[in-house]
């Protein structure tokens, strides 16, 4: 309950530090410089501990809009009652102060080895624990905030026990530091932890930093203030955290090796963090079908791959194909599809990430798999951003093939927007097609439809269609699933062109070992039975992919 004060009267000294002047080893000039560089290392700690949350439950659950917003929102309410339990503190405020950093180093150091493990050992559960993780991350949120806004108040009273102040200034003083501290927590988290370290170990370091910090400050500067049964028991608490958190990074590439195990199988050949996602290949030997995780997400399935990637490209090369544009589809099997029609002449493939072109080059089972295709010099390789290259190409292209993680997914909706789209058609040719992978239709419908009413916004018609007999079985990240009834059964596709396009198959190439004619012309009709009507269409400023 916050309690009401009556004002000061003016010249008043403050109503805090009621314990008097505290007794430092050093000068009170530099004790309060030695405060607030603590401030500055818990604001930048407690900020990763956010951004960490953030960004791994993004990746495990998806959605990063609505993990983000759980976090923060959550996270906030819990700085405000821990602020107010704090006051409770104020009488021994170096003891409590120390007390947090300890507790806040500890969880907030374990957060994201404890979320990883609920989800790779219980992911696949049925009941509560199917949201395990959901739960845990509510609960690390609300417990990091908890003791982050504890801070505040034990740091006032701190510094105003080495030298009082208006409350005022030392308001002004104290959160300048915070904020910057969280302005550097906030730019190494994406540019040096994560790249350099992963989520699990930056997470452990930041932990073992924290620890540090608040010892330090309060063993070294207010020791005093401590009983000496309060200064062991500090101490011991501190080595303690510590200890855990070291024996936890000594363990972790056992952990994550596990972990990663438990959830993509025990057949992982290639594990690795690019710049733009963690790419993950299993299986493509001794017969095992080769499969493709990006950022948990199985993008490939050597199981199914070739019922999509016909579906995907054959319609669309019914027509003139000398040139094609293929966006996304790094891996180079959309472009197997491409090469096996005559005519042929050059293929440009926009992949924002180069690591995965670097897999479908080399990777002996994936380079099998969509057959050297990078080994031919009629394909061109661009490393970068689709829309932004559809932004400043000038070249124009028979086919476009849009070949994208799902439109459901946040980081992807820009490659579904209206504008991306109509980019799109000022490369097409007079007489080019579009073919687009629009997500599952019978899981999805609103997805899909609103993916169709897209397109046509941006001023092309389009045929729908879907294409039955995906791989229900293993699934990881985000699209793991308590049981199969959930898990997408097939594939939908938009062929789209400026002018109404026939869906047919090109008489001139090899037939596609899985689309037929008649088969196509079934697949249009069992898409149409699931129209959705009157759908916006997604834009930049508002994007309208959810379930």
């Amino acid at each position: 309950m916050i309690e009401p004060h009556a004002p000061a009267p003016p010249g008043a000294p403050p109503s805090w530090g009621v314990q008097g002047q505290a007794r430092l080893p050093v000068s009170p000039g530099i004790g309060r410089f030695l405060v607030l560089a603590g401030v500055f290392v818990c604001a930048a700690c407690g900020l990763v501990y956010e951004l960490e949350l953030v960004a791994l439950a993004s990746y495990l659950m998806g959605d990063s809009v609505t993990q983000a917003s759980v976090v923060l929102s959550v996270m906030v309410f819990a700085m405000g009652i821990g602020s107010l339990a704090a006051k409770r503190l104020r009488p021994r405020a170096a003891a409590g102060f120390g007390a947090v950093e300890a507790a806040l180093a500890l969880v907030g150091g374990c957060s994201a080895m404890a979320l990883y493990a609920v989800f790779a050992w219980t992911g696949d559960w049925s009941g509560l624990w199917a949201a395990g993780s959901r739960y845990l991350l509510v609960a690390f949120s609300l417990a990091i905030g908890l003791l982050i806004g504890a801070e505040v108040p034990l740091l006032m009273e701190l510094i105003q026990r080495i030298r009082r102040q208006d409350a005022g200034g030392a308001v002004a003083d104290l959160f300048a530091a915070d904020y910057v501290g969280a302005l550097v927590g906030g730019l190494a988290f994406p540019f040096l932890l994560l790249p350099l370290l992963g989520q699990v170990t930056g997470a452990l370091l930041t932990g073992t930093v924290n620890a540090l910090a608040g010892g330090a400050l309060v063993l070294g500067l207010f020791r005093r203030d401590l009983t000496r049964r309060g200064r062991w028991l500090l101490l011991v608490a501190n080595l303690v955290v510590l200890g855990v958190l070291a024996a936890a990074a000594v363990l972790v590439d056992d952990f994550e090796r596990a972990a990663r195990h438990a959830v993509y199988g025990e057949d992982v050949r290639v594990a690795l963090q690019s710049g733009v996602q963690e790419v993950v290949l299993t299986g493509g030997t001794h017969g095992s079908p080769l499969d493709l995780f990006l950022d948990g997400r199985l993008r490939v399935s050597g199981r199914d791959e070739r019922r999509f990637h016909e579906a995907l490209v054959h319609p669309a090369m019914n027509g003139p194909h000398a040139r094609v544009l293929v966006l996304g589809g790094g891996d180079g099997l959309a472009v197997r599809e491409v090469l096996r029609h005559s005519g042929v002449r050059r293929v440009d493939v926009v992949e924002l990430d180069a690591a995965v072109i670097g897999l479908a080059r080399h990777d002996p089972a994936l380079s099998r798999l969509n057959g050297h295709v990078y080994d031919d010099p009629r394909v061109h390789v661009a490393v970068t951003d689709a829309f932004r290259w559809l932004r400043g190409a000038h070249s124009t292209y028979d086919v476009v093939i849009s070949d994208l993680p799902d439109p459901g997914i946040t980081a992807s909706t820009k490659l579904y927007s209206q504008e991306f789209y109509g980019l799109a058609s000022r490369v097409l040719a007079p007489d080019g097609r579009l073919a687009v992978h629009a997500g599952p239709v019978a899981t999805r419908r609103r997805i899909f439809w609103t993916v169709d009413a897209t397109v046509r916004a941006a001023g092309l018609h389009t045929v729908p269609y879907r294409v039955g007999g995906r791989d229900i079985g293993f699934a990881a990240g985000p699209d793991r699933t308590a049981g199969a009834s959930r898990a997408p059964h097939d594939w939908g596709f938009l062929l789209a062109a400026a002018t109404p396009p026939v869906l047919g198959l090109d008489p001139a190439a090899p037939p596609p070992r899985t689309l037929t004619r008649p088969g196509l012309n079934a697949d249009v009709r069992a898409a149409s039975r699931t129209r959705i009507t009157g759908l916006a269409p997604s834009t930049l400023v508002h994007p309208r992919y959810a379930d």
